[in-house]
């Protein structure tokens, strides 16, 4: 079991930046691989970025690519997501997910342990 708490989100202007953090309490985190999903009012769900456990490597979304930043600090128990060059479509309540000893994917069904969802607005 882990339990997933989100923070860091709020109120920017386009072009500004966020660190989201996801702290993480429970199993050895190191084993987990993490993903952060965002969700906008009336929208599905969709992926943003993932680290793997084991190497550490990462993967992102297309509209994210080149803009937001997914690492993790297992001593810390914490992923972070670094987002720049907000625009105001990455509008959304954006949650932190993670799923023990499998291989990060794009998709919901992969993650069992779910936070709560931190509020990511940027105004134009």
């Amino acid at each position: 079991q882990v339990q997933l708490v989100e923070s860091g989100g709020g109120l920017v202007q386009a072009g500004g930046s966020l660190r989201l953090s996801c702290v993480a309490s429970g199993r050895t985190f190191s084993y987990y691989s993490v993903a952060w999903f965002r969700q906008a009012p009336g929208k599905e769900r969709e992926f943003v970025a993932a680290i793997r456990w084991g190497d550490g490597s990462s993967f992102y979304a297309d509209a994210v690519q080149g803009r937001f930043t997914i690492s993790r600090d297992n001593a810390k128990n914490i992923v972070y997501l670094q987002m720049n060059s907000l625009k105001p479509e990455d509008t959304a309540v954006y949650y932190c997910a993670a799923a023990y000893f499998r291989d990060a994917t794009m998709t919901t069904e992969t993650y069992n342990y779910w936070g709560q969802g931190t509020q990511v607005t940027v105004s134009s």
